[in-house]
């Protein structure tokens, strides 16, 4: 009896372990392809949403993984076009990734960023860039600052929010 293979399946695993190989080896967590934000677990949030080199690493070997750039310990051999593409996708990915803890914290209402894959938000970085900064994330009204929030310009709020992160950490850790 002949024995048929999937292809599109072994492509598609063969995608994940370049693309998610080094996170799971990381975390210890799996993921697939159409991993969100949403997906992640707090521990590998709060990781991430830390600023330093430590998460800095973790996030050049999930983009390098997705533009097939080789492992992240290869960064600085790329060109400089290649090592501007991984530090826009690399500060992008992390103001979404803060922005995903301030919404599990229930500080601000939905953003646009959450309805994308990693693996999208990486590939399309300029595109949804373009649609986050449009929509910006707006503070939810149970925000104890809802108020003055409210008197603010359009610009101005999304200040007001960011100036919030280091807060949003200190209480994101307390929930870990």
């Amino acid at each position: 009896m002949t024995k048929i293979i999937n292809l599109q399946l072994y492509r598609n695993i063969a995608l994940e372990e370049r693309i998610f190989g080094p996170w799971k080896r990381r975390f210890g967590e799996t993921y697939h392809l159409r991993t969100r934000l949403s997906d992640l677990s707090d521990n590998v949030l709060y990781f991430l949403a830390q600023p330093g080199e430590t998460s800095s690493v973790a996030y050049y070997e999930l983009i390098m993984g997705i533009l097939d750039f080789g492992a992240a310990a290869k960064f600085y051999s790329l060109t400089n076009e290649n090592k501007m593409a991984v530090v826009d996708s690399h500060l992008f990915l992390a103001d979404q990734v803060r922005f995903e803890t301030m919404w599990r914290l229930k500080w601000i209402k939905d953003f646009e960023a959450r309805k994308f894959g990693l693996i999208e938000l990486v590939q399309d970085v300029e595109n949804i860039r373009a649609t986050c900064r449009e929509n910006p994330p707006e503070l939810a009204k149970s925000n104890p600052d809802y108020h003055e929030y409210t008197r603010l310009t359009h610009g101005d709020k999304e200040v007001f929010i960011r100036q919030m992160l280091q807060k949003a950490l200190e209480a994101f850790k307390k929930r870990l």
